[in-house]
């Protein structure tokens, strides 16, 4: 018998073994277990507030001492070194260990705002006006103190690479509002003020991990097609590519019928909506009939393709079509000198869209079910970096307290919870992990974070991971 002869049969028998013998003894398995392993495990656990997330990401980690957690005993200790019983040994990055940790104040005059009187930064004078829909959590804590691991814990619920991203669980757990869209989008800046210390973003960040690439979160694209080969190459018409796609779909089933792979369902799908995206996105993202008034709301940079004003408008018209989760990048956060100059770029970019999001989700009736949250991935010292005064100083990494933002879809506006020493260095009342910002999100968007899960390496594995996590039931209306 000839080596090829030899390689098909090989070929054939293992398939034969793999799809009867293997597959049986899974179903023969999968009937024995408890009903409850495979039940409730996606779809609707309870009434939910929220049926959209749009999360604004800051990559790089924005100082809270300079915008949302205002400390003003601080100027009294400028320049003094940080007690070490506030400090109590904790773990510190390598560009501060063995250095002196000299208090820094913020520079920035800080006003309250709003029925409460919250305190808010001058940096951030157009969310000052929305600041009775938002909910700013000082005491959010991680275990993360370097930018990559915070960063992927965010968006999987775990520090190392390889998880399903928060919109792939929510695709795979809720499915889809619009078969002409898809569930998850992803849309980074394509500029940004700060200009220094700018970390890479990575698809894994929005990738499906162990979930089926169904999942998978699609990235808008600032120049050329909005997604990666949309238009129909040059001779090709749209009625030419159906019939490729009905041949290649033809196909594809053919193949899987052969071998029982699941995920060419997931490419025959994904061709399919690829196909309809040709009409759907060119839509989404032409703003030409936008209102003179609607535009002029998310402020000049708005026309700019990338820009995150842009971004901004783009995230309402998604939220409109029924897109499940949407997430934007604006990086440049990571102030470790010259901060006050970069902070003050950098807030300039995200405040009056970021403002207009709100107002524009609420005058259209869909704030109250879409689910808006703003974070970074930790927050910054209190202690300078660098030659420090008065007006002139960066801050370290810190991970043991920084703040979000939340508003919309089902939570308390105009409220601060949690709190933090008098020097914005440890949680003393209120802690909330970043698992526990994911179990409350699941949990506006109906779904039990316990029970949304998938089988993986021999464990049901869920966003929110094995360590505990808790609804922050503080914050819901």
């Amino acid at each position: 018998m000839d080596l090829f002869t030899k390689n098909q049969l090989f070929q054939t028998r293992r398939s034969f073994l793999t799809n009867t013998g293997m597959g049986l003894g899974a179903s023969a398995l999968a009937s024995l277990l408890p009903q409850s392993v495979n039940a409730g495990q996606r779809g609707l656990h309870h009434k939910p507030k929220a049926k959209r997330v749009i999360f604004l990401f800051m990559a790089g980690a924005p100082s809270q001492l300079d915008l949302f957690d205002y400390k003003p005993d601080l100027h009294k200790l400028f320049n003094t070194e940080l007690p070490k019983s506030v400090s109590n040994g904790q773990r510190v990055t390598a560009m501060t260990k063995g250095k002196e940790q000299l208090v820094q104040p913020s520079k920035f005059k800080f006003e309250r705002k709003g029925k409460n009187g919250i305190w808010m930064s001058e940096l951030l004078p157009h969310l000052t006006e929305t600041v009775d829909d938002m909910c700013f959590i000082n005491s959010m804590n991680t275990t993360s103190i370097n930018h990559d691991p915070g960063k992927t814990l965010f968006c999987t619920g775990e520090e190392m690479p390889g998880k399903p991203s928060m919109g792939a669980w929510l695709s795979y757990g809720l499915g889809s509002m619009n078969k002409d869209l898809p569930d998850f989008v992803v849309m980074p800046s394509a500029f940004w003020s700060g200009k220094v210390n700018v970390q890479g973003l990575y698809s894994r960040l929005w990738g499906p991990g162990f979930l089926p690439s169904a999942h998978q979160g699609t990235a808008l694209q600032a120049t050329g097609d909005p997604v990666l080969f949309l238009s129909n190459p040059k001779g090709i018409s749209k009625d030419v590519r159906r019939r490729m796609l009905d041949a290649v779909g033809k196909l594809n089933q053919k193949h899987k019928a052969e071998i029982g792979d699941p995920e060419i369902d997931t490419t025959i799908s994904q061709q399919e909506l690829a196909f309809r995206m040709q009409a759907s996105v060119p839509e989404l993202t032409d703003i030409s009939k936008e209102s003179k008034k609607t535009l002029e709301m998310y402020g000049p940079e708005v026309m700019q393709k990338g820009s995150f004003a842009r971004n901004c408008l783009l995230a309402r018209r998604m939220a409109e079509r029924g897109v499940r989760f949407i997430q934007l990048f604006h990086r440049g956060w990571d102030h470790h000198t010259r901060l006050p100059e970069n902070l003050r770029g950098q807030c300039k970019d995200i405040d009056q869209p970021a403002a207009a999001l709100l107002k524009d989700l609420k005058q259209r009736g869909l704030l109250e079910d879409t689910l808006v949250v703003c974070a970074g991935e930790f927050g910054r010292t209190v202690y300078g970096q660098g030659k420090l005064s008065r007006d002139n100083y960066g801050r370290d990494h810190h991970p043991r307290c920084f703040t979000a933002w939340l508003a919309g879809g089902g939570i308390k506006g105009g409220i601060s919870y949690g709190k933090t020493d008098d020097f914005s260095y440890n949680v003393v009342e209120n802690g909330v992990a970043v698992r526990d910002l994911h179990a409350t999100m699941l949990h506006q968007l109906g779904i039990d974070h316990h029970k949304l899960n998938f089988p993986f390496q021999g464990l049901d594995q869920k966003l929110t991971g094995v360590e505990p996590a808790k609804v922050v039931k503080g914050i819901l209306a």
